[in-house]
């Protein structure tokens, strides 16, 4: 006899800014599915690092923080240490963090099962780097979402001009730029699109179409 279905995961792979984490969150929310950011732990981590003055390239330090995180995601509010910690990890310093401690090793390993964990009925929307290549490999659908670097650079300036943080376009297209290879080169768990994901790219779409892809292609595999 065969045991009881697991629970479905639909994953969502892509470059920084390529509007995974909108898009994984509205999926999610049509759904009625859990959300896992995946990236929030990573950044997370980044910032909990340079909190304590510990350098990002110390692997064993930055992984044993990595594995007694006090991180807690209530509502829409991510915390470190009970602290709101929202704001603070999505300012570039710590984004560009992420991107190296998530280049070690260590602290992949470190926080793997934390986001295996998240995997609860009735079903999970898991976006970040490598969702349905190692951390959810049977995942129901996988989704490699990508925009060009220029319209992910445009965006992300859009974002922290709203946000009344100070932003040039050109640094922000060259970070991206720089960011994009070192997670491609990376040698664990390196971003790449999956032989069996859908490739979703973004640059002329609009978030409610690239929602309504991911809902279809997922629909027709429960059907």
């Amino acid at each position: 006899m065969s045991g009881p279905l697991p629970t479905p995961v639909i994953a969502i792979d892509g470059p920084s800014a390529s509007g995974k984490g909108t898009v994984a969150a509205l999926v999610a929310q049509a759904l009625g599915f859990h959300y896992l950011d995946s990236g929030s732990l990573y950044r997370l981590t980044a910032l909990a690092a340079l909190r304590a003055g510990i350098a990002l390239d110390d692997e064993a330090r930055v992984a044993a923080l990595a594995a007694s995180l006090p991180a807690a995601f209530v509502g829409g509010e991510i915390l470190l240490g009970g602290e709101p910690a929202t704001e603070a990890i999505r300012r570039e310093e710590c984004s560009a963090g992420a991107s190296r401690v998530a280049a070690l090793p260590a602290v992949r390993a470190a926080l793997l099962e934390r986001q295996r964990a998240y995997r609860q009925a009735p079903g999970l929307v898991a976006d970040g780097r490598d969702m349905g290549s190692v951390v959810f490999p049977d995942a129901a659908l996988k989704v490699f979402l990508t925009a060009t670097a220029e319209e992910r650079a445009n965006r992300r300036h859009k974002q922290l001009i709203e946000k009344g943080m100070s932003a040039n376009i050109s640094t922000l297209l060259q970070d991206l730029q720089e960011r994009d290879a070192r997670d491609a080169a990376r040698s664990v768990a390196p971003l790449q699109k999956c032989a069996d994901a859908e490739l979703l790219d973004t640059t002329q779409m609009s978030i409610e179409q690239a929602v309504q892809a991911v809902l279809t292609w997922y629909r027709a595999r429960a059907a």
